[in-house]
């Protein structure tokens, strides 16, 4: 892909706003202009001689379960979204933010139905949290929102490396937040210029090295701040903004959340990607079902 999900956004919220001046004739100053520059502050280095299975794709690849994969939507409102932090808290992470505790009830419940599938009673499987983190924040200056290209990187939290038999929602918030802050500045730093190619493609051999033990991943990518709800060509704003599905096809795939805000913006709608199987568990957990709402009306929420 050309670019990540702020980079899409960025394109339409240009291309609306191209619209909307071609129709009302407003100021230049509105419309938004990509940035093309990722190319000089993270020159590629084709002479750089690196393994395939250093590789994004390659890192992927292991967790790639084959089979009727289903997307089911479960929305968190505010007021839940709320008591569900203060179950999350802990002396390491007073106050977690929505995205961390909704991501660790999710995670804590999608472990629960792989544990139950696989008919062990036992300890959970080595399970690798993985969140999508968009490193123009990062960066010190912060880099443009509209800077083209794939400017992320994934932060990892391992869990139950030891066997944990349980998990429990505030530990999984701390590992979350550690795996989010780690990539810092220096981090952005490293991978820029002529050497910055080789640093990044030695961050992921190092994570190899460290996650050979992990048996399972679920992946979350958090569509929150990209603004869709706020894109108009010129007929309004939306009342709805969703994912597409697969339509219950026979595909390969890893385990992936969408979070995305509500129409308010204070919700949280979670896209869950399963196997079918882990699905048919997991939409009847009633942990999960004490904070989350499984598909209801859009036209009836915030």
């Amino acid at each position: 892909m050309f670019g990540d999900g702020t980079t899409y956004s960025s394109f339409l919220k240009s291309w609306a706003a191209t619209a909307r001046n071609h129709n009302n004739n407003e100021e230049e100053s509105s419309l938004i202009y990509p940035s093309y520059d990722a190319s000089y502050l993270f020159p590629r280095y084709d002479e750089f001689p690196f393994p395939s299975e250093s590789t994004r794709k390659a890192q992927f690849a292991p967790f790639c379960k084959t089979g009727r994969f289903v997307m089911r939507r479960f929305v968190f409102q505010a007021k839940v979204i709320a008591e569900l932090k203060a179950k999350a808290a802990s002396s390491s992470v007073q106050y977690p933010s929505r995205i961390e505790a909704v991501s660790a009830l999710l995670s804590k419940c999608i472990m629960a139905a792989f544990k139950s599938k696989s008919g062990s009673s036992g300890s959970h499987k080595p399970t690798l949290l993985t969140h999508v983190v968009n490193l123009r924040r990062k960066a010190r200056p912060q880099l443009p929102e509209h800077l083209v290209g794939n400017i992320i990187c994934y932060a990892n939290a391992l869990i139950c490396a030891d066997g944990e038999v349980e998990v429990e929602l505030d530990g999984l918030v701390c590992k979350l937040r550690e795996s989010i802050m780690k990539p810092g500045s220096d981090f952005v730093n490293s991978i820029q210029g002529s050497g910055g190619f080789h640093n990044y493609f030695k961050a992921l051999n190092d994570e190899n090295d460290v996650h050979t033990v992990v048996q399972e991943r679920i992946t979350f990518t958090s569509w929150g701040k990209f603004g869709y709800y706020e894109i108009d060509f010129g007929w309004g704003k939306p009342i709805w903004v969703s994912v597409a599905g697969f339509g219950e096809s026979i595909i390969s795939l890893p385990t992936v959340i969408i979070l995305m805000n509500t129409r308010l913006g204070d919700g949280i709608e979670a896209w869950v990607s399963l196997l079918e199987d882990y699905m048919n568990l997991l939409q009847v957990d009633q942990e999960l079902l004490a904070f989350a709402t499984l598909d209801p009306s859009p036209l009836g929420q915030a």
